[in-house]
Formats: C-alpha cells, structure tokens, sequence
C-alpha cells in the first residue's frame, strides 16, 4: 500500500528508467534523470532544512528544473509550494511572510527578485548545483521518508484571500494517491500516457499530473505559457508529440472551438480529455466532441480544498448546446452533502449548497486556524463524533438523472480563467490598501467573463490609472476588466452596498 507518493516514483524508476519523463521544447529528462538529479537537489536541501514536514518554496517558470525542484523536496520529506512567476512581488512576500518556507528555491534570473524582498529565508539557487557530481548516500533519503505517514503534508496551493493575503491549502499524500488510484481506475489509464500540459505550476492540475508521472510512468509535455494566444501552435505540440491526455481548464477550449481550430488540426493519439475549473459553455463543449469522436470527455468538479475534485461526469450522451454540463457523480471515497440554508438536506431538484466530506478533504490552510475553523467544519448531520465537512459555497441541484448540476456561486468566491478569485480581496484593496476609491463593489458578468467594478470616488478615474496601479500588487488575471463610476453606490435596508442589485445589473 502506498503511503508516500515518492514510493510511486521509485518503483517507475525501477520499471522505466530509459523512458522520457519530461518534455519542455528541444529538452528531455529520463526518469532515470531526472531520479538522479532529484536525489542531489533533495540533498542540498537536507542540507538546509533539518526537520522533515516543513514548506519549501519553489520560485521557478515552469520547466525541467522546476519539476525536479518538486521531486526533490518530496524525496527530502517536506512539503513544496510553487510560486507564480508572474505574481507582482508584493503577493509574493505576503505568501511568504504567511507560509514562512523554511527556503525557497530559485535560480539565476529570479535570484535578485527574491533577494529584493529582503526576506530572511534561506535562497538555493539550484543553477548553483553540480548535477554531475552523483551522490549515492540513498539510504538518508529513504530513512527521511520512513518515517513519514501517508497524511502528512504533500504540498501547499495558494488561493485568493479577502484580506490580500492569500490561503495556503495543505493537502496529503493520502489524498492524492487516493484520487490517483480512483483515476487510474475508471479511467483505465496505460503506462504509455503522454499528458499535454498547460496549466500553471500553481495549479492543483499540474500537481495531479506529477502524480500520473510518477505513478504510471506518464510522460509530461510541457507546454509554454507564451503559447496561451497562439491555441493554433498549441494543437501542434498537441499532434506532433502525440499526446494522448488532456487536463485542462476550459477557457482555451473555448477559444479553440470558437476559432474552428480542430478543423485544421488531426489529433489522433488524444485519446482522454478532462476539462475543470469552471463552466465550460455546451456549445463550445460539442464543438470539440464533435471533431474528436474516439475521445473520451469528462467534466470534473472540485475546489483545491478537495484535493483535486470530488465529483466527475464521463459525457456519453449527447447534451443539447442550451442545457448544462452536469458535474455528474462523486468520486470513490468521497461523498457530498448538499444543504439548505437550515442544514437539511435538499430534496431531488431543489438547489443547497455543496458540501463534501472524506479522504480527499485538504488538512486546512496554512497558519491560518480562523479561516480554517470556518471553513472546515462539524457535519451537522452527525451529532454523535467529530466528522469535518468542507463547504464550498457553490450551489446545486440533483437531475432526475441523479446528476449533479452546477448552479452558482454563494458568496462572492468566483473560478475566472481557471483561477479561483476572491472577489473581496480586489475590493478590499482598492479601498483600504491603495485607497484608489472611497468604496467599491466587485461583481463577475457570468456570461462574457468580466470583472466587473463599480465604485464610488470623488471623481471618474481612467482605467489606464486603475490599471496601473492594480498591476503593481494582481496578477494580470484577477485585475478588472469593466470600471464603472458611481457618484454612490446602492444599498440596500440594512445600509450595505446592494451586492445583488448591481450583479444582476450587469448580467441582464
């Protein structure tokens, strides 16, 4: 039984250790490779950090380097935590100033923007490390994750916080192995998998898809994120490296159905394709069935606190372009609870929120016990022993299929571009951290994808000055894209800015 997801890598070493692992460009790594290059880095860090269970730090773009960055503090028996590059450097240092990684991993061109911050951390420079000088003192590594259990923190994920500073989600190793052998499972994957990726290093998606090549020999094309406007190259890399998975959040999917790309372009190795993160349109969605007509599809369903997702829906029907995507039926070893406003469970078709409870649920958010305890919390059907439930705060309904069907969001938490975003953290730094306006109201147009702000100022402020000055602590991703200037804001009897009023404004 495996309780490490490490105890999966060493085992396909074994097995495959000619075969590529990685991918990225003119570039390639062997899983032999890229075991030997690990075990050297998981050294240099042993090195630095003493203890095991800690958070380390990985400051890279995504690259070979960047995933041997990942296997390495796996094989050292801590926990790692990839940073976004393109994050302005002011999110950054909240994240560290919260997580307090016990050293963080960069190389030569992000070496002085880590210094920069000033932090007290210790900084490995891995393009510092002699990767020729081999050590073979295994038995430290293997001794380290001996002592290890299979919950204990396997990596940290980052999500939006109202406060701007954002959450560190821990999830296990149990956790993932568990989703992994689940997936391997339905989804009768081969030891032959060459997997497409596209998502960020930050997302939970490419941490699965370090699961699938550690555990099933899977091979891993990485895909540049400069190619996200170019989709057309991204089919090529897609035909001319013969992927056959997919994992993909739907905005580029999108984007290629609108833009007819699957006419040009033959992908004959695809054979599964998983699509989550948010709504994909079922329009865009047969677009692609259409054209890859050997393909299997699935729509799954999770927020980073269920390691992953929790609920999938293989499609093996037709669904007409005006009705939804069910989210399906949950996932082995997980169940969900969908609840009214008084905590009673819904009947068939009345909408409740969704609330999972199980294996796959994430340990919390790191050094955060408030936010966790609200989060996280006692199943209030079971008054009789401690049982946590997650809420999600996302609202569904059952079909008379009996599959679940996604409705919306609760509060004012949003999935954008594949992103989970916090409405409330835009807003509460534009008033009370850069005081741009006197008060503001984040709202999201469902149906073109938009930011949207309203705000109230003593003057109309351009969106070239907005921009500027929002770049400087957002990525791009969570900035705005409407701005609208009211000389006051609605509110509603109780005094508070009319939330619905103004989302419904523009969502007519």
């Amino acid at each position: 039984m495996i309780k490490n997801i490490i105890e999966y890598f060493i085992e396909t070493v074994i097995n495959n250790g000619s075969k590529t692992a990685v991918i990225e460009g003119d570039r390639k790594i062997t899983f032999a490779e890229l075991d030997v290059k690990s075990k050297i880095l998981a050294h240099h860090i042993i090195n630095h950090v003493n203890h095991v269970n800690k958070p380390i730090a990985v400051f890279l773009p995504k690259t070979i380097d960047s995933v041997i960055s990942n296997v390495a503090i796996t094989f050292s028996g801590n926990i790692y935590m990839n940073l976004d590059i393109k994050t302005p450097m002011d999110r950054i240092n909240n994240i560290i100033s919260l997580i307090e990684p016990q050293l963080i991993i960069t190389n030569s061109t992000y070496l002085k923007q880590i210094e920069g911050l000033g932090t007290s951390h210790q900084i490995l420079n891995i393009d510092a490390i002699d990767f020729s000088n081999n050590v073979s003192e295994d038995e430290i590594l293997l001794n380290r994750l001996c002592g290890l259990i299979d919950t204990d923190p396997y990596c940290i994920i980052n999500t939006s916080g109202s406060t701007g500073t954002p959450k560190g989600v821990v999830l296990n190793h149990k956790s993932f192995v568990d989703f992994t052998e689940w997936s391997i499972d339905t989804f009768k994957f081969s030891n032959n998998e060459i997997i497409g990726s596209l998502s960020p290093l930050v997302f939970d998606i490419y941490s699965y898809e370090l699961c699938m090549l550690m555990s099933k020999a899977s091979t891993i094309v990485l895909i540049p994120d400069s190619l996200a406007a170019f989709p057309i190259k991204i089919l090529e890399i897609l035909e001319k490296e013969k992927i056959t998975f997919l994992f993909w959040v739907p905005t580029i999917m999108v984007n290629i159905a609108n833009m007819t790309l699957l006419d040009k372009i033959n992908l004959p190795s695809l054979k599964t394709v998983w699509f989550a993160g948010e709504v994909f349109p079922t329009k865009q969605f047969n677009y692609w069935k259409d054209n890859l007509k050997e393909c299997l599809f699935a729509n799954l369903y999770g927020p980073i606190e269920i390691t992953l997702d929790c609920t999938y829906f293989i499609i093996d029907r037709d669904i007409p372009d005006d009705e939804p995507l069910p989210i399906g039926f949950t996932c082995r070893n997980t169940d969900v609870l969908i609840l009214n406003d008084e905590d009673k469970l819904v009947e068939k078709g009345e909408e409740g929120e969704l609330c999972v409870r199980g294996t796959s649920l994430a340990m919390g958010y790191y050094n955060n016990p408030e936010k966790t305890s609200l989060a996280f919390v006692q199943n209030p059907l079971n008054k009789s022993y401690p049982e946590i439930i997650y809420r999600t705060g996302d609202i569904v309904s059952v079909n008379n299929r009996n599959e679940i069907i996604f409705k919306g969001r609760k509060d004012s938490l949003i999935k954008h571009l594949g992103y989970r975003i916090e409405l409330g953290e835009i807003e509460h730094v534009i008033v009370n951290t850069l005081k741009i306006a006197k008060n503001g109201c984040i709202v999201y147009n469902v149906n073109k994808k938009e930011i949207t702000l309203f705000y109230e100022a003593n003057h109309e402020i351009s969106i070239v000055e907005f921009r500027k000055e929002l770049t400087k602590v957002f990525p791009k991703y969570m900035i705005p894209t409407v701005y609208i200037f009211m000389e006051e804001l609605p509110r509603n009897t109780n005094g508070k800015i009319d939330r619905l009023f103004l989302k419904n404004k523009i969502n007519m």
